[in-house]
């Protein structure tokens, strides 16, 4: 008996331990796959994100530490077309992790799950920031975000087939929500379909085809390039002729010279919105995300 209580307080200690090292350990490059991870993963994963929602997701220091948590990961999921181009390759040779390398099953590059757009034939660093791949904000469309959520779980299952039941029933349960909630968002937006806006950078051309809105100038003059005296006043005359009331900007933009613009227009005004979860305090999840933003565009608009 007293054998038998022995092993019973050592599995009481060491079971939650055990259970935890049973989880797969998921890193991703940004906030976004990390919720979508979480919710389609549940207590079987352990999700580590190494961009915070309030950083420019362009640029990101290769840290020791992101090469100790890509040491340990079964899976590193990120947004692909050279989002991350500025740091992850140095990070996984750091890493010294051979399944999470391209090409092996720990690697899930999310942008071969959805249709890019703003694909260029030739790269020419001279336009600025640009991605010839395609422009790679398309977590900002949700149905983009179903897309990622089925790789996801399809990734985990190939990892841990013994979840697959698990993973399976959460992304039908991911994907009842996201039905609810895009019609809700539409519904916000709806007044402003077909109506122009002002953009700070060319984040949201996937929100923009997924709403119907229209951007007709960004505050950069190329992406990742501040907008110098003479296009923003450009950018002003812009608003002021195509009637464009809203300029959109990301949070972790100063928004300094949006706020200048919108002064110079009659009526128009600022949104800064955050463009992944995390972004700010009450955006937590990848639904909160819509929610904030579709919230502040709707509110920016004002009654119909």
């Amino acid at each position: 008996m007293r054998r038998l209580s022995f092993l019973a307080t050592l599995v009481a200690v060491f079971a939650p331990a055990m259970a935890h090292a049973a989880k797969l350990r998921v890193v991703t490059t940004t906030q976004d796959p990390a919720a979508i991870t979480r919710a389609i993963g549940g207590e079987r994963v352990s999700v580590t994100p190494l961009a915070k929602g309030y950083q420019d997701p362009h640029f990101l220091d290769a840290k020791p530490s992101f090469m100790l948590e890509l040491n340990r990961a079964d899976l590193v999921a990120c947004i692909g077309l050279e989002m991350e181009i500025g740091y992850l390759p140095s990070l996984l040779t750091g890493a010294r992790n051979p399944k999470i390398l391209p090409g092996q099953p720990g690697y899930l590059d999310l942008s071969t799950s959805i249709t890019p757009l703003d694909v260029r034939a030739v790269a020419d660093r001279a336009q600025g920031d640009i991605h010839p791949q395609g422009n790679p904000h398309y977590w900002l469309d949700p149905e983009n975000g179903r897309k990622m959520a089925r790789a996801i779980a399809q990734r985990l299952t190939e990892l841990d087939g013994a979840g697959k039941d698990v993973y399976a029933a959460n992304l039908a349960a991911f994907e009842k929500e996201l039905d609810a909630r895009v019609i809700v968002w539409a519904q916000r937006l709806a007044p402003l379909k077909d109506k122009p806006i002002v953009t700070f950078h060319a984040s949201w051309t996937y929100f923009e085809k997924a709403y119907g809105l229209k951007v007709v100038e960004f505050v950069e003059p190329k992406p990742g390039i501040p907008p110098s005296a003479n296009h923003t006043v450009a950018v002003i005359e812009k608003m002021k002729s195509s009637g464009a009331k809203i300029l959109l900007v990301e949070n972790f933009y100063d928004a300094r010279v949006p706020k200048l613009v919108a002064g110079k227009v009659v009526g128009a005004k600022v949104v800064q919105v955050p463009n992944s979860v995390g972004g700010d305090d009450s955006v937590k999840t990848y639904f909160d995300l819509f929610d904030k933003i579709t919230q502040s565009l709707a509110d920016a608009a004002g009654p119909t």
